[in-house]
């Protein structure tokens, strides 16, 4: 399943077992849940037992109303059958939980370095526990404990899926990554002039609440396959619509932007005329055509030399546990970003999560600045869409100087105007 699908059914499950044991356990997502893969097979959970043996959470898991089946359990676990997805629900005492979060986030990779540098230290890693030289288990009630003992800075979940991380953990190299913190504003959404559940003005008291400093409304331009778009004969009347709302809210800058469709010949929806009147414009490639990947590549090359064309969004269009979206030439596609001045879109979409982690840390090897986004298409999933994108991002080490949208609203302007005016100056 995809990671949107699994962290809305493991928080389903979280937040009942919190209401019927009255809040008396941790319990965290592990393994690729945790590290925040695009595509999930089982959701395993931890519960950290504060006090007791954990038997009531048992019970509670074993009596909530929405399990097809209980598989197993015995008394330290339980595995349920949850929408027809496998559930497992690990207790370990609180004293033993930084170990156990370690054992079951990490990839067998990554744990098993990781228990190289124990040996180093004369300590060893058994299970979920650290053990001393005498062979007894080590209290290390978090993650943090755990690796200070071994002389390691913490590896952040995102970067477990293999060993790399680890010596430059040793070294406290590692980078320090984007996180939600970093985020100012949102550069990618959609309202009821496309394919948007919500209205403008609520799209943007969405994002005001969030704290952003910055907004663009960026619905789908008029060839879009979406089921509804904007019409060329309706970009003034949203313009003014926007300039409302910003009044409305000037907390918040609002900025007017789109989402163009590519055309199978690698123009573009609107023309230069209408696009140049856009604070930020995005350019999509839905529409496969049939064609091959070297046309697909060079549609969207064609469409990154335009000096109106700010971001290059979702560039493979995959939907994770289902298609793994175009095979372009991606390192082609990176090159001509950092040449062009356009931004590639990391969409925290469920559908999307594209780039992935792989493709965004070869992105910014190759200079190209990200955006980070939501795409989102009701004001209720603009945080929790944000969430998975800064996560995807974190999975390609991807650092706040990366991110076009980290940025003050002064920075994403000039961003802009750069690749105009670098256009202009070479007409």
């Amino acid at each position: 399943m995809s990671l949107g699908r699994a962290h809305v059914l493991a928080s389903r499950v979280i937040d009942a077992l919190w209401r019927a044991t009255a809040g008396a356990h941790t319990i965290t997502p592990v393994g690729a849940l945790r590290r925040s893969e695009a595509e999930i097979d089982d959701i395993p959970l931890l519960a950290a037992l504060d006090e007791g043996d954990g038997q009531d959470l048992l019970d509670a898991a074993s009596r909530l109303s929405f399990v097809d089946r209980v598989v197993s359990r015995s008394p330290g676990q339980i595995a349920l059958v949850v929408d027809d997805t496998p559930v497992t629900i690990h207790l370990v005492a609180a004293e033993a939980a930084g170990g156990a979060l370690l054992a079951l986030t990490g990839s067998a990779a990554f744990v098993a370095a990781v228990g190289a540098v124990a040996r180093e230290h004369a300590l060893a890693l058994d299970g979920w526990h650290l053990l001393d030289a005498s062979g007894r288990p080590m209290p290390c009630p978090s993650e943090e404990e755990l690796y200070d003992r071994l002389g390691m800075a913490v590896v952040p979940p995102e970067l477990r899926d293999g060993a790399e991380a680890v010596p430059l953990a040793r070294q406290r190299r590692l980078p320090a990554l984007l996180s939600d913190l970093h985020i100012r504003g949102d550069l990618h959404m959609h309202t009821t002039w496309s394919d948007g559940r919500d209205s403008l003005t609520d799209m943007v008291r969405a994002a005001k609440a969030i704290g952003y400093e910055y907004v663009a409304i960026t619905d789908h331009s008029q060839s879009a396959a979406s089921s509804r778009k904007l019409a060329l004969e309706d970009v003034q009347r949203q313009r003014t619509e926007v300039v409302r709302a910003a009044r409305a809210n000037p907390e918040i800058e609002v900025l007017h932007g789109i989402e163009v469709e590519i055309l199978p010949d690698g123009s573009l929806d609107f023309d230069d005329g209408v696009l140049e009147g856009f604070d930020i414009v995005l350019a999509s490639l839905h529409d496969a055509a049939g064609q091959t990947p070297s046309a697909l590549t060079a549609r969207c090359l064609q469409a990154m030399e335009n000096p109106f064309v700010n971001v290059l969004t979702h560039p493979a269009n995959r939907v994770p546990a289902l298609s793994p979206g175009y095979d372009l030439d991606f390192d082609a596609l990176f090159r001509a970003a950092a040449a062009s001045g356009t931004a590639l879109e990391v969409d925290g979409a469920p559908g999307h999560l594209d780039m992935d982690g792989a493709l965004a840390r070869r992105a910014i090897g190759q200079g190209a600045t990200l955006v980070v986004s939501s795409d989102g298409h009701r004001g209720d999933v603009l945080g929790r869409q944000m969430r998975f994108a800064v996560a995807t991002a974190r999975r390609g080490w991807v650092e706040p100087r990366h991110v076009l949208n980290a940025r003050p609203l002064a920075q994403v302007r000039a961003f802009v105007a750069a690749k105009r005016d670098r256009v202009r100056s070479r007409t």
